[in-house]
């Protein structure tokens, strides 16, 4: 089963490590929904990502409209090289 992690770094910064897949994508939102409370503007790093599939292109999705629907946002920076080639495939890029 692959592992994931979500670091806070304060400040709204957070850091993701290990697997952002079909397995880890469900738990890795609902442990996102008690750490992002009260943010409003979120920067979220992915370096420490290694295995990542189009359930994390979905969960990437799914903070960027969240955020929207609150009023807030989020930054993405170094994105999985994976994640960054279903985007584009799917023309969804423009979303992230």
């Amino acid at each position: 089963m692959s592992d994931f992690s979500i670091n806070d770094l304060g400040d709204g910064r957070f850091e993701l490590a290990g697997a952002m897949s079909f397995e880890t994508a469900d738990k890795i939102l609902r442990a996102s929904e008690r750490l992002f409370r009260g943010h409003s503007k979120l920067s979220v790093d992915f370096a420490g990502v290694d295995d990542a599939d189009s359930a994390g292109l979905a969960l990437l999705i799914e903070w960027k409209s969240q955020a929207r629907r609150e009023g807030g946002e989020v930054h993405y920076s170094s994105l999985p090289q994976s994640i960054l080639a279903i985007a584009r495939t799917a023309e969804v890029d423009h979303l992230l």
